[in-house]
């Protein structure tokens, strides 16, 4: 018999409890187990090299964090089930199983149109299959359709404790303290209103932290200029690859890799779902990484200069400003990789590229943080916050980049 009541030590929270034999089979299932090979960060260590935590290990903060909070609410007096509290640990587990190879770098690369947390919930729809509808909670609570409310907004919304481990663990490993929040203040200030989950009026200073914390990671972490320019060298990279196998060529990698490098028109529907399911949970980093080690050499000059540089950490330059490149400097830029690397009108635009990455401390579409006065009514953040509006914290703060080859400046 395995002993499936399973203490871990994590290097944030301490020890954490695996809370039932149904999560311990959850987390001991190979398509869960592969989240050990996908970078939380992506290509952010390429900047802060202490940054190569994993999905796997976020996934488990997570899951402790709801634990915590399903604790809080208890105590609180609001009413939670064995059956929803599984339900809501499972969802939260299983909430980032969809990412692929260094999470959101290549999240619209490999499969277009589908998000990962679309993935997710296919993912989570067969493991259900296979578990006798043991995840028909879990997923209805993912999907927003369960009757009380409050449990999808601690999977999803402004506060969710997906958001709360990220922002410490990734503060954690990178060693940018700005991102740091705190967590248990947080959870210890839940509560739920009309059925929606709601901090309590003494936790507003901690909420403020917690927005400005998030705002600070993204442009230090998420979106900081070197990682962009990783970025884009990736996805073009597998865009060149693509192009390179649409013309007949071989290109060696894994099966799983293969599979997203052939055009195919990924469906979600019947025995197309299950081959995308499967393939895609036979993917991870080392697919990526070998593959591209091979492609230095595969004869294709574009794809075998962008693997090189990826490999060797030889990243294109990258400008960042608050207003679109304007059309003659990027046609210049162009034209001058082209001179120096001696590059076609059809290759130039894998290594000089032009976009933008944004900025929102509120994520969009999903409900605002509610505050639960002494006087037992709610308000938005923005109404009671000495900090924040609604427009400072909707704004969408947007910088364009301009990415080339350091070549062309010398």
């Amino acid at each position: 018999m395995t002993n499936k009541r399973k203490i871990i030590n994590d290097p944030v929270y301490g020890f954490i409890s695996v809370p039932n034999e149904f999560i311990y089979d959850l987390i001991s299932h190979q398509w869960f187990q592969r989240l050990r090979n996908i970078r939380q960060l992506g290509l952010s260590s390429f900047v802060y090299p202490g940054a190569v935590h994993s999905r796997f290990q976020h996934s488990l903060g997570a899951m402790y964090l709801t634990g915590q909070a399903v604790h809080t609410l208890r105590r609180k007096g609001i009413d939670v089930s064995a059956e929803e509290e599984e339900g809501v640990l499972a969802a939260i587990l299983l909430h980032d199983i969809g990412h692929g190879p260094f999470s959101h770098a290549l999240e619209h690369s490999l499969i277009e149109d589908m998000p990962h947390e679309a993935m997710s919930l296919l993912i989570m729809e067969e493991l259900n299959k296979t578990m006798g509808g043991r995840l028909t909670t879990a997923i209805a609570i993912f999907r927003g359709e369960y009757p009380r409310r409050f449990f999808h907004d601690l999977v999803t919304g402004q506060m969710d404790m997906d958001r709360m481990d990220y922002l410490r663990r990734d503060s954690f490993f990178t060693g940018v303290i700005e991102g740091s929040v705190g967590s248990d203040r947080i959870i210890q200030m839940l509560n739920v209103s009309d059925d929606r989950l709601v901090v309590d009026e003494k936790g507003i200073y901690s909420v403020e932290k917690f927005l400005i914390a998030r705002r600070m990671m993204y442009w230090q972490v998420y979106n900081h200029r070197t990682v962009v320019s990783a970025e884009k060298l990736i996805t073009n990279l597998l865009k060149r690859a693509r192009q390179v196998t649409a013309a007949g060529v071989k290109l060696f990698a894994t099966p799983a890799l293969a599979y997203f490098l052939e055009p195919r028109n990924n469906s979600a529907e019947g025995e197309e779902r299950a081959s995308l399911v499967g393939h895609f949970t036979a993917l991870d980093e080392s697919d990526i990484i070998s593959a591209t080690k091979v492609w230095m050499n595969c004869g294709d000059r574009v794809l075998e200069e962008l693997c090189r540089r990826f490999v060797n950490r030889d990243l294109l330059a990258i400008e960042l400003q608050r207003t679109p490149f304007h059309p003659a400097r990027v046609s210049e830029t162009a034209r001058m990789a082209k001179e120096v690397l001696g590059l076609t009108d059809d290759e130039v635009g894998y290594l000089v590229n032009t976009g933008d990455v944004y900025n929102q401390t509120y994520a969009p579409g999903t409900p605002e943080v509610r505050i639960l006065l002494k006087n037992g009514t709610t308000q938005d953040i923005t109404a009671v916050s000495d900090l924040f509006d609604k427009d400072a914290l909707s704004e969408k703060v947007t910088k364009y980049y301009l990415c080339y080859p350091k070549e062309i400046l010398k």
